[in-house]
């Protein structure tokens, strides 16, 4: 089979197409020919800093495509579904910068009629938007509609792809969402995400903002620069509300007002999908795959979330656009 593969770490330029075995899926494992790989900054600091498992690594944790053959002790009736693929490079060689991946069962969901784009864009963005949604005492474990019906939802950075993930599962669950960018594209993005207002951080006062729109504060803060912004969500959250820091900036650190963080018995979180309780994830995969049969996810510039579509011998520019900001989601076309 065609892959990706880097056998050391460094840089895009590591990044090899190779002529690969193709794997078999051992018991309980599924196969699956993929049709495209989502992309994700988690690729990039992977391939610069964790060895390769087992010497040579496949990169991507996300993709979509058929399930084409099974493992031991998996029902047959699976071969032939359209799935999408969730963590397969976790500790894993079989990433989805390949032409079939190899994970267990339960990582190779039922996509039903929604297109690939769809189901290559889920992964990791959106359950750890669902994870930064679900966090806090105010708000339940589990979303769905109406699961947020009276909740305020703060998104900082709506126009990157884990903002644009918890703007639409928020807006399903029907949260007011307040969204902030930097600039006029991005807050067109945001408003075609769904959110309920937008702000640009760099015109306009953050929490006069918010305070005007809710005066009470916000119920969970969704936060991709706490380095930069905690003095800001330290005066917008809510009694019993959430702050979910899931970037680092990094390597920055974070600053918090003790005190004025006791009064309302605030929460400050941290988010990795990666290693975050098994029933979170569970849970996750279930409701975001709701959210999708439900018609409820959206990609492209109608949905705020760009695409941007490499063939599979340019997954290191794929990499590249990650790593330099691109606005919106970068996919990987694994059959041209």
């Amino acid at each position: 089979m065609r892959a990706i593969t880097y056998t050391e770490n460094g840089g895009p330029e590591v990044l090899r197409l190779t002529d690969s075995p193709t794997p078999d899926p051992g018991p309980g494992e599924v196969r699956v020919r993929l049709a495209l790989a989502g992309v994700n900054p988690t690729d990039w600091k992977s391939r610069q800093g964790t060895p390769p498992a087992g010497g040579v690594q496949v990169p991507g944790q996300d993709g979509a495509g058929t399930v084409d053959a099974v493992g031991r002790g998996v029902d047959p009736a699976v071969l032939g579904q359209r799935v999408w693929v969730w963590e397969a490079a976790w500790q894993r060689p079989h990433g989805t910068a390949a032409e079939y991946t190899v994970v267990p069962l339960r990582q190779a969901v039922l996509l039903g009629e929604a297109p690939f784009e769809i189901g290559a864009a889920l992964g990791i963005p959106f359950l750890t938007a669902h994870r930064c949604l679900t966090l806090g005492e105010s708000v339940p474990d589990r979303l769905g509609p109406g699961a947020l019906t009276g909740r305020t939802v703060l998104v900082q950075g709506g126009a990157g792809a884990v903002g644009n993930a918890a703007i639409q599962l928020a807006r399903w669950a029907d949260a007011t969402v307040i969204a902030t960018v930097s600039s006029p594209r991005k807050a067109q993005l945001a408003a075609a995400a769904g959110a309920s207002h937008v702000v640009d951080y760099t015109q306009q006062d953050v929490v006069a903002f918010v305070r005007e729109v809710v005066p009470k504060g916000a119920d969970v803060i969704v936060e991709v620069s706490a380095a930069r912004n905690a003095a800001i969500d330290a005066q917008v959250v809510g009694m019993h509300g959430a702050v979910a820091m899931y970037a680092d900036d990094g390597g920055a650190e974070v600053t918090i007002p003790v005190r004025a963080q006791m009064a309302p018995n605030a929460r400050w979180n941290f988010v990795l999908v990666y290693t975050q309780p098994e029933r979170a994830k569970v849970l996750g995969v279930e409701d975001v795959n709701a959210a999708v049969l439900d018609g409820a996810i959206r990609v492209g510039e109608d949905a705020g979330l760009p695409l941007h579509v490499f063939p599979l011998a340019q997954t290191a520019d794929a990499h590249r656009a990650v790593e330099d900001g691109v606005v919106g989601k970068v996919l990987v076309d694994v059959t041209a």
